[in-house]
């Protein structure tokens, strides 16, 4: 299908990638823990049949410094907002993984007209100390491919160095990735986001990988009995936290059948 369109946009005075492909109705998809250093096949999948619009969080692969600039999790979420009215998806379906869902609740509770259909996989945000989750900001660095991913191997070549890559500047950005991610979800991963999943009025779909060993699976019940609006939970089999990643056809139909 060829390489997606790079577009950039402006985010509190600083630079951020938007990815766009397909055609048809927008879809918005919020990248999850340690973002989107390159295009992947989950999101072929889904612009056989759609817009697929990716922007960048601040501080993640193609959102440059913009993380230093936010202080609390109200900055994130102002920057979330800003990017996505200069990213086009005002009013559009949205989907998020892990951080990117996390966020993705947050425009659909805040704004409810800005998000027409919303999928969330395995969001962060949440915290329920009988049945924590796991901390990936505490783990050493040969774990994390295996907890974000059933396949370990599937996570080492997102973030293996691309041909032509610098090789001093790429690990910097990974590791910048990760501190992005840690500066929204401090401490412990909980922006007691359950207060404001009652307030979201789109038809939510609730995704989550049968392996996940970052987000317990009882969290997609917890999630499910806050929203007041339709919703729905599929389990992947065979796929980790970062279940596009693992299972992109999977997460891509149930997806793309659930935005109909």
């Amino acid at each position: 299908m060829g390489e997606p369109e790079v577009l950039t946009i402006d985010v509190n005075g600083v630079p951020t990638r938007v990815w766009r492909k397909g055609r048809g109705a927008p879809l918005g998809f919020l990248a999850g823990f340690g973002g989107l250093p390159r295009w992947v096949p989950f999101l072929d999948r889904l612009a056989e049949t759609r817009q697929v619009i990716v922007p960048s969080l601040p501080g993640f692969p193609g959102g440059e410094r913009g993380h230093s600039l936010l202080d609390t999790h109200l900055d994130w979420v102002l920057a979330l907002r800003r990017t996505i009215l200069a990213a086009g998806l005002d009013g559009a379906d949205l989907v998020g993984s892990s951080v990117g869902g996390s966020m993705a609740a947050e425009m659909a509770a805040i704004w409810p007209s800005s998000v027409r259909k919303l999928v969330l996989g395995a969001p962060f945000g949440l915290f329920d100390a009988a049945d924590p989750p796991t901390d990936p900001w505490a783990q050493r660095a040969d774990r994390i491919p295996g907890l974000l991913c059933a396949d370990p191997e599937t996570w080492k070549a997102l973030k293996a160095l691309p041909e032509g890559a610098n090789s001093v500047e790429w690990p910097i950005e990974q590791t910048r990735a990760t501190e992005a991610a840690a500066r929204i979800f401090w401490p412990l991963g909980n922006t007691r986001l359950e207060k404001r999943l009652p307030l979201i009025a789109a038809p939510t779909l609730i995704l989550w990988g049968e392996q996940d060993r970052i987000m317990p699976l009882s969290y997609a019940q917890r999630i499910a009995g806050l929203l007041a609006g339709p919703h729905e939970i599929r389990i992947i089999p065979g796929a980790g936290h970062l279940a596009e990643l693992d299972q992109p056809d999977a997460v891509a139909s149930a997806i793309l059948s659930w935005m109909t």
